[in-house]
């Protein structure tokens, strides 16, 4: 199987991406994941691309493609992969397509108030570990049950920020939504409902 993932920051896109990538036994390929690893590793790709990241621009997408298509020829991609997040633009979705077909595209779509409540509610912790205070909170108001620190809201998060990411996502991402649609490769699942029930309607779609 091989499967996009799409949705708006804050859909829950890593938690079902992770679910699904277990369940179905394929790599879940995030491309800011293999960016990072491209650097670690110093290829030329990945010194190419944390040029352009030390100058403060965006690494186009001749770039990111080079790397996607590293990526898919790596032998745990012969039996099917899972892109989160990726492709972002339409060019980038009419590359990857040169590159193999797509079997089924997924949105998990939430309405931007619910995504700007929960990115709002999110606290995080030094230690790794993350809270919600409504859907997780900490035993004792923002401090963390694994070491005692005070929780954070990280900047990301802030009201402010996620407005501007959903601003982008509308602009460069939705229209993939359409893209995906005429080709009868999308289908779509209901972000506002619980985690498991949001997997197991992804699960009846693929299965």
């Amino acid at each position: 199987m091989r499967l996009i993932l799409i949705g708006p920051p804050g859909s829950g896109k890593g938690t079902q991406a992770k679910k699904i990538a277990g369940r179905y036994n394929i790599p879940h390929i995030s491309t800011g994941d293999i960016l990072r690893d491209h650097i670690k590793r110093g290829t030329e790709l990945g010194m190419k691309a944390k040029k352009l990241i030390d100058d403060g621009k965006l690494v186009p997408d001749d770039v990111i493609m080079g790397l996607v298509k590293d990526r898919l020829g790596q032998d745990d991609c012969k039996e099917g992969y899972l892109f989160d997040g990726f492709p972002r633009t339409i060019p980038q979705a009419e590359s990857l397509s040169g590159i193999g077909d797509i079997d089924r595209v997924i949105l998990i779509s939430v309405p931007d108030e619910l995504i700007v409540e929960r990115m709002k509610g999110r606290r995080m912790c030094k230690c790794g570990a993350t809270y919600h205070v409504i859907n997780n909170p900490p035993k004792e108001d923002n401090k963390c049950d694994r070491c005692g620190e005070a929780l954070f809201v990280r900047d990301d998060d802030k009201e402010e920020t996620v407005r501007k990411r959903l601003d982008g996502y509308h602009d460069e991402t939705e229209p993939l939504i359409d893209f995906y649609r005429t080709k009868d490769k999308l289908a779509e699942v209901a972000g506002d409902q619980q985690i498991d029930v949001i997997f197991d309607e992804i699960c009846k779609l693929l299965d």
